[in-house]
């Protein structure tokens, strides 16, 4: 057996109670770090080559294992931009180099410039709507933009498209083609049995167009074929702007003749009351200029009194009250009059072996060959986690658990120095036989 062999295993054991206070100093600090993974310290042997009769001490090697893969405890705040990930998955966050890293530290804020950093300066990452519905990009950061919610002043969206749905009465009575009688020929000559609703549009500046639309049955089959059109009706769209003031109708609207109509189409039914076709039909505004495809498709002729209802996309001239995030991780402006807006959508990434990450200094993480390659997906997907707005990931250490470590590292460290302490007097006691 050699002393000095016992003193530098002694030497690893105190080192090695070093480590393991280490992480636990760490994790005492971060107890508070929002998204925080503890980290322990792991012990194996050295072991040395022994004969029967000496035994050579050997000594201890330490390894550090994170828990990143373990749910820290989520709380609720009053930020609708702090953000926490229940599940699996990280955020994608940008730091000023540019460099795209992992971290589920969901703490976000507005910069002076609107783009959302949490509180180690890395700016969330996502794709954005200005080109539509965002496609993920599964295997990289490709097409990832910052997201910035500042959206301040007004924001107008032109009427574009709309759905128009109903029920058209099977009972209606087909309008006599003399006299004319069809709203599509703009005379006071419309029957009974023609029904009118309204929707409101908005032309490029956000101002409110009222469209008129009416329905008349122009065909019936009796009786109704099995297959093929067992009924139309024609459906006539005008800008009710246009209407003629005074009188007991609306007709004729200006300028007058069938010049006036902005859209017209016929709708065909089988005997099912089901739409065959006609459900495309545009209304061609020549005073805003704009085009607005209208789809009729959702309605039906049964035996039940006529309902319509209509619903354009578009968006007066209305300020940013609030920005939201929803568990798909789909970031909305929030306007005055209670309408949203998609801005952003954040995705969500994930490793094999998430508690094999590099971590890195502000609580985030890169790819490494011992965690696997990144994947990128949208919240709620392929095992993902969901997006929580309003809310944060605390640390997930375990405090009492902690001081315990800090006290049995303690104790280890001073025996240790006791093994060294007792090999030095040892020595002491080989020098002194010589004098």
């Amino acid at each position: 057996m050699s002393i000095f062999g016992s003193m530098k295993t002694a030497v690893s054991g105190m080192n090695a109670q070093a480590n393991r206070l280490s992480t636990v100093a760490d994790n005492i600090a971060n107890v508070n770090t929002t998204g925080y993974k503890a980290v322990s310290t792991s012990f194996s042997s050295l072991v040395l080559p022994s004969s029967g009769g000496n035994y050579n001490s050997g000594g201890v090697q330490t390894s550090v294992r994170q828990a990143v893969s373990d749910q820290g405890d989520i709380s609720y705040t009053t930020s609708s931009t702090d953000l926490a990930i229940s599940g699996d998955g990280f955020f994608i966050v940008q730091g000023p180099d540019g460099t795209p890293v992992l971290t589920r530290a969901g703490d976000f804020t507005k910069d002076d410039e609107g783009n959302l950093v949490n509180a180690a300066g890395f700016m969330l990452m996502g794709y954005s709507y200005d080109s539509g519905a965002p496609a993920v990009v599964v295997n990289g950061f490709d097409g990832l933009v910052p997201v910035n919610v500042n959206q301040d002043g007004l924001t107008a969206i032109a009427s574009t498209s709309g759905v128009f749905k109903g029920n058209l009465d099977s009972n209606a009575k087909v309008a006599p083609v003399a006299p004319a009688t069809l709203p599509s020929d703009n005379l006071a000559t419309t029957t009974t049995d023609t029904k009118k609703v309204s929707m409101v549009a908005y032309d490029r500046l956000g101002n409110k167009v009222m469209y008129d639309f009416y329905f008349t049955k122009t065909s019936v089959v009796t009786p109704p074929p099995a297959t093929g059109t067992a009924a139309t009706w024609q459906v006539s769209i005008y800008r009710n702007a246009d209407a003629a003031v005074g009188g007991t109708t609306s007709f004729p609207y200006s300028p007058g003749g069938a010049a006036a109509a902005v859209g017209t189409g016929t709708l065909a039914f089988d005997r099912d009351g089901k739409m065959l076709t006609g459900g495309a039909v545009n209304i061609a505004d020549t005073v805003t200029g704009q085009t607005i495809a209208m789809d009729f498709s959702g309605f039906t002729q049964l035996g039940a009194d006529f309902s319509g209802t209509g619903t354009p996309n578009g968006q007066a001239a209305t300020p940013v009250k609030d920005v939201t995030v929803d568990g798909d991780g789909i970031v909305y402006a929030k306007y005055e009059d209670g309408s949203t807006k998609p801005l952003y959508r954040i995705p969500l990434a994930n490793v094999a072996s998430p508690d094999k990450l590099t971590l890195m200094s502000g609580n985030v993480y890169s790819a490494n060959g011992q965690s696997g390659v990144t994947v990128t997906g949208f919240p709620q997907t392929n095992g993902l986690g969901t997006i929580k707005s309003g809310a944060l990931e605390g640390s997930n250490v375990d405090l009492a658990g902690e001081l315990t470590e800090m006290i049995e590292s303690q104790r280890s460290y001073t025996a240790n120095s006791k093994v060294f302490q007792t090999g030095s007097d040892i020595m002491d006691v080989l020098v002194n036989l010589k004098r």
